[in-house]
């Protein structure tokens, strides 16, 4: 039979504070078997003891109340699991991600710097279908993946074919006041059926100083540091957006990873 406790006792078989079991009554995670209607003290029973623990192994794992309140309340066996499962997804991405910045700490800690491999490009005046738009830092992802999906169904359904890699052109105020426009575009010699966003462009003609990016894009600011001073140093930078080429961009996160930085320059002859 269920014993009633006070607060304090059920604090210490719960190895929960009081502040913390109060915080969780607010919360609507764990009410108290019994509140005294006279002083407000909160009494638990032995048996809300398995509930208290489950809480906090959860919080420990980082899981989001709204989450924990779904799966306490829920009595299906699958949305239980299905809402667990997916906390455990953003932990392993949480994980790979921490272990990938862990990385390239210990990377930049080293004393030797790694060549960099930089090609001098002309680049052509070239047709895309594109969308542009002023896109702010913390929105720029869902962003990006949006006008990806548009440009690509809109050339699907126009017929038309990619020539080349997908790409982006990336004005420096957006990485300096993190806000700017942003053009993401897709090659293509197609000349008509652009719909919704989707304008069919053609990209100025450029000078370019060319590297390669291997792996996301966590760490590119590496690549657009040792790139950048390269290109200072050689006094040939020039006012102008920077252009990133999509080379491999798999869908899987663990899959390579391969973006050419294109750096704006002066040239007054080939190289």
């Amino acid at each position: 039979m269920a014993a009633l406790l006070t607060i304090g006792e059920f604090a210490v078989m719960a190895q929960l504070s009081k502040k913390a079991l109060r915080h969780y009554h607010e919360l609507g995670l764990l009410e108290p078997a019994h509140i005294d209607a006279f002083n407000g003290y909160r009494h638990y029973d032995t048996s809300q003891l398995r509930t208290a623990q489950v809480i906090r192994r959860f919080r420990t794992l980082g899981m989001p109340v709204p989450d924990i309140r779904a799966v306490l309340a829920t009595g299906d066996v699958d949305l239980r699991n299905r809402i667990i499962g997916a906390h455990l997804r953003r932990m392993e991405t949480h994980l790979r991600e921490t272990s990938e910045a862990v990385g390239a700490l210990r990377e930049l800690l080293e004393p030797t710097v790694r060549p960099i491999e930089v090609e001098f490009r002309t680049v052509p005046a070239t047709p895309v279908w594109a969308i542009t738009a002023t896109v702010d830092i913390p929105g720029f992802g869902d962003w990006f993946s949006g006008a990806m999906r548009e440009i690509r169904s809109a050339l699907n359904t126009a017929g038309g074919t990619a020539e080349g890699p997908p790409g982006g052109l990336y004005a420096p105020e957006l990485f300096g006041d993190e806000i700017g426009e942003a053009t993401v575009f897709v090659p293509s010699a197609a000349t008509s059926g652009a719909t919704g966003r989707v304008e069919i462009v053609e990209l100025p003609a450029a000078e370019l100083a060319v590297t390669v990016h291997r792996g996301s894009h966590d760490d590119v600011d590496r690549t657009y540091g040792a790139l950048g001073g390269f290109v200072a140093e050689r006094l040939l930078s020039v006012e102008g957006p920077v252009r990133e080429n999509y080379l491999v961009s798999g869908e899987d996160p663990g899959a390579e990873q391969l973006t050419e930085i294109c750096w704006p320059i002066f040239r007054t002859a080939a190289r």
